[in-house]
């Protein structure tokens, strides 16, 4: 057997380094050897330069330029814009946006925001006769067509037709925007305005739903004169003709109700005399010019 102290094949040698300096030889079966030295790459190095291209910073000086020059155009342009708005508040001018009907805008029409609450009323009634207008003409229409049908002659069915392409704009323009912007802005001019064609409409409805055979073209209109006059021969066209006439008649009353009524509002409210004074100073001034 081998010795109790037998020397182990696997152990270094045991040396000691500094008991001969200089005179130990590099161990030759030393395990780990030493690693390369090498910078940190976290950038810990303040010293260290970053290059950045010139190319890339000429860019962003000029991206920056192009965005502060947008900015002040329109800086510029929301100033004139507000400006344009201030003179256009200080002349009194209103921009009306169409709004009516909903699925296809023709008119501006907002009582419940623009007329004053006590004024609403009456507003909403004047919209209706303006709508009982045009449901009267349309009717009309109708109604003349199955009299041309029945061997009247079509000249009453054109006639027809221009009192409805003329009458429904026409009520419009004339007296129902007029009305809307005096009970707006409480405009003596505006309210005289109305009065002045609102009785030409009403003037119009009663003739209509009487309808004598002069000025207009007798049997063009569903008056009580043609409606008698059709239903001896075509109960059908005389029927139509009655509903028209009835339709003008409630037109009539409906109407002659809205205008006593503005009339009172205005005559209470002052504008009456506020009118006067305006006629005045008019004549005053073209007397003297």
């Amino acid at each position: 057997m081998a010795g109790r102290y037998d020397s182990n094949p696997f152990d270094e040698e045991n040396v000691n380094p500094f008991a001969h300096p200089g005179s130990v030889p590099a161990a030759s079966n030393s395990r780990l050897s030493p690693l390369p030295h090498e910078p940190a790459g976290f950038n810990y190095d303040r010293g260290a330069t970053i290059d950045i291209p010139l190319d890339s910073a000429k860019d962003l000086r000029s991206k920056e330029k192009e965005l502060q020059a947008k900015e002040a155009e329109l800086k510029k342009r929301e100033q004139e814009l507000k400006r344009r708005e201030d003179a256009i508040a200080r002349a009194g001018i209103v921009i009306e946006e169409k709004n009516w009907p909903p699925f296809f805008p023709l008119i501006h029409h907002d009582i419940a925001n623009e007329i004053p609450i006590h004024l609403q009323k009456l507003q909403y009634v004047a919209f209706t006769t303006l709508l009982g207008l045009v449901l009267c003409l349309l009717w009309n229409i109708i109604a003349v067509t199955t009299a041309w049908i029945k061997g009247e002659g079509v000249k009453i069915w054109f006639l027809a037709i221009i009192y409805f392409i003329s009458g429904v704009p026409g009520a419009y323009v004339l007296w129902y925007r007029p009305l809307y912007r005096a009970m707006r802005t409480d405009s003596a001019l505006k309210f005289g305005w109305f009065f002045m064609f609102y009785l030409l409409h009403i003037g119009f409805c009663i003739f209509a739903a009487v309808a004598p055979p002069f000025i207009f073209k007798g049997k063009s209109l569903t008056g009580i004169l043609p409606a008698i006059d059709v239903v001896s021969g075509h109960a059908l066209v005389g029927i139509f003709y009655f509903i028209g006439f009835g339709l003008f008649c409630i037109e009539s009353l409906l109407s002659i109700w809205v205008i006593q009524q503005v009339y009172m509002y205005f005559r209470g409210s002052g504008k009456a005399a506020e009118m006067k004074k305006e006629g005045a100073r008019r004549t005053m001034m073209a007397a003297l010019s």
